[in-house]
């Protein structure tokens, strides 16, 4: 009972510290980096330091403060802004995920793809990016949607299981072992 109650306290830390830090991450150099929702000045530092082109926010369009900046940012800096919608609690669709695809692969790089907490659905995104745009194994991409970036993906446990059923359900549209 200990040892399970020390893992989840560390597994419970370490998520915790990803997104106190932004859970920022480079998942292709010069092409594609994947963070939490950044506050002004992150987003800001990750163009300056990163060459961002294109910030691609997967929350959707919002009249939120958090929203305002973002774009104020973007636009001030002279980066695109696209939104893609998606919930972290509901699967994308086959026709959503090409839709996706086709978002990720026509913006300029390099790309920054954030959610609100960086793991689940830009987990999805960076999977996606990985195995159908950048030509990544299968089982390398899918790394994106892991503990690792703080993605828990459990049936009946986490909120975000979703994101694992739509890339599972979007490999057999692609014909991938799954």
């Amino acid at each position: 009972m200990r040892l399970v109650l020390a893992s989840a306290l560390l597994v419970g830390s370490y998520v915790g510290l990803l997104h106190l830090t932004g859970n920022f991450h480079e998942v292709i150099a010069g092409e594609l980096y994947r963070s939490a929702q950044p506050t002004p000045a992150a987003l800001e530092g990750y163009i300056q330091s990163y060459g961002i082109r294109t910030v691609v926010n997967l929350r959707g369009e919002s009249e939120s403060d958090w929203y305002k900046d973002e774009t104020a940012v973007a636009q001030r800096l002279g980066v695109n802004h696209l939104n893609f919608r998606m919930s972290a609690g509901r699967q994308l669709t086959a026709e959503e995920s090409f839709q996706l695809i086709a978002l990720l692969r026509d913006a300029p790089k390099p790309l920054l793809i954030h959610c609100q907490g960086g793991a689940d659905r830009t987990g999805l995104a960076s999977v996606i990016y990985l195995q159908q745009i950048a030509n990544v194994d299968e089982e390398t991409a899918e790394w994106q949607l892991s503990l690792l970036y703080g993605h828990i993906g459990l049936p009946f446990v986490s909120y975000a299981y979703p994101m694992d059923e739509s890339w599972e359900l979007f490999e057999k549209v692609l014909g991938l072992p799954s």
